[in-house]
């Protein structure tokens, strides 16, 4: 299975303080509570009932009782086949990603704030799409930067004047938050083009089920089991000319993509055709899957391969990957492609610096999630301030993900400080810079008991003629000590997110 990391939006800065010693019954005997928000033990504001309920049970586990639901959690994950694959380890290809039985709660409260900010921020990004491909006033206008979307890698003039039906563009879309020292969420980076890891969130679920049934007994959780249905019904919404009975099919690069698992689950959830692009093919303009009992039409594809892949007629003539034609049948208005291409100047993580400016402009509403102050190193005043602050903050590559690549000012001795200002000097449209939040923290358990570790969230958004959002998201947690990089391949894990109902 693909590692949720490597998507853009996947690198975690905060600062690391003291902790204060705060101790309680079972589980908890040892757990220090440190100078972070820890969602679970030190909120600012009295929990509900059921949170505390969560909290109390826990504290009556034993850590050997927890240890052992873990190791067979870990074995039926692996039994199920629920792997990433990391292609630059030779010895360990294939990795279970560590699941941690503490799930990290969100209050009914805290998600309707998430849920409305997220919807606002896809609902803007499909406006700027929509533009930046059309008329493009938000160019004109001055509020971005033409330069920094028309020359974008990302761009494709392939999609100038297509008209995507609904103007959606973004169907599913990936955000990923963090907390700050008070409890805000803010935003730390938008996925709009393949954003993964919504299979871990429901098979998170079904074995926190199996491991933990005494712990969620009683409470009254959001489920997560609608993704599949939600998203078939979106892709149908959005299928060329309304068409209600459309066929829909996820189109996979094949067996050896380090995604595979989530492709085959995907499908399953969502009850459609998995299909590589040998499987398809094009006719006059439409699309076609090929069968047993003869070609049948194709109306939305949702794609997990990247743009260059699709098309070799337009894109990587080298592509064994994509049907040929498909721009063409495309273009004519005859399929859904799903997220549209051309979507990664939206999440590109310049632009990203731009988010509260695009909502204010298209909605003319106030920005309900924040963004991370950033400084794009591509423009003066920012490459200055970069330089300048560079011991103090955590810099980018904006090309980049699953934490490559960056450095995290407070943590990186003086000779990597000035290697890396040597690249960056080199190349500063590469880089954008942000300061050192103050992550929050859930406890986890890890090998010398429970600790608190950084964790970040990842929602997922689904739009065909509305936008839903799956309650809770994927938790990414930071296992390594110390650590605020969260990807799978740096050592990170994830973690079950409850939302409490009430």
């Amino acid at each position: 299975m693909s590692d949720p990391g490597n998507d853009p939006g996947s690198d975690l800065g905060g600062a690391l303080g003291q902790p204060r010693g705060q101790q309680g019954p079972g589980l908890f005997v040892t757990y220090d509570t440190p100078d972070f928000y820890c969602e679970l033990m030190n909120r600012r504001d009295p929990p509900p009932d059921s949170l505390t309920r969560i909290r109390d049970r826990l504290a009556h586990f034993g850590l050997t009782e927890l240890r052992q639901r873990a190791r067979v959690a870990e074995a039926d994950l692996y039994n199920l086949g629920i792997t990433f694959t990391v292609y630059t380890d030779r010895d360990a290809i294939d990795r279970i990603l560590p699941v941690d039985l503490i799930p990290r709660v969100l209050t009914a409260g805290e998600w309707n704030h998430v849920e409305r900010g997220v919807r606002q921020r896809v609902a803007a990004i499909n406006h700027f799409l929509w533009d930046i491909y059309h008329e493009r006033h938000i160019l004109t206008d001055g509020i971005v930067p033409a330069a920094l979307v028309l020359g974008n890698a990302n761009y494709r003039p392939e999609m100038e004047g297509l008209d995507v039906p609904g103007r959606v563009y973004v169907h599913i879309n990936g955000t990923d938050l963090v907390r700050d020292g008070a409890g805000n969420f803010l935003v730390l980076e938008d996925n709009a083009r393949t954003p993964s890891g919504v299979s871990y969130v429901i098979e998170n679920r079904h074995m926190m089920l199996r491991s933990m049934p005494d712990l969620a007994a009683g409470l009254d959780l959001m489920p997560v089991d609608e993704y599949g249905p939600r998203l078939r019904r979106a892709l149908t919404e959005t299928a060329p000319g309304g068409i209600r009975d459309a066929q829909v099919v996820l189109l996979s690069p094949g067996i050896y993509n380090s995604a595979y698992f989530e492709h085959v689950f995907l499908a399953r959830e969502m009850g459609v055709p998995l299909v590589e692009g040998r499987d398809l093919m094009v006719e006059n303009g439409r699309v076609f899957m090929r069968t047993v009992a003869g070609p049948r039409p194709v109306h939305s594809i949702y794609r997990r391969l990247n743009d260059d892949f699709l098309d070799p007629r337009v894109f990587n003539p080298d592509s064994m990957l994509g049907v040929p034609g498909l721009v063409e049948a495309y273009r004519r208005g005859n399929v859904t492609i799903a997220n549209a291409i051309g979507t990664g100047v939206a999440d590109d993580k310049a632009v990203y610096a731009y988010m509260p400016r695009i909502i204010r402009y298209y909605l003319n509403e106030e920005p309900i999630l924040s963004n991370v102050e950033t400084h794009i190193c591509g423009e003066p005043e920012g490459l200055a301030y970069t330089l300048a602050n560079l011991e103090r903050l955590v810099v980018k590559p904006v090309g980049e993900s699953g934490g490559y690549g960056l450095i995290i000012g407070p943590h990186a001795t003086k000779a990597e400080l000035e290697s890396f200002r040597a690249g960056l000097l080199a190349d500063p449209a590469n880089y954008i810079s942000q300061p050192v939040i103050d992550l929050s923290v859930s406890p986890t358990l890890c090998e010398a008991g429970v600790e608190a570790r950084h964790v970040d969230l990842r929602p997922f958004a689904v739009t065909g003629e509305s936008t839903w959002v799956l309650p809770g998201g994927l938790s990414r947690v930071a296992l390594r000590k110390g650590s605020l990089v969260v990807n799978s391949s740096q050592g990170g894990g994830s973690k079950d997110t409850w939302v409490l109902a009430s």
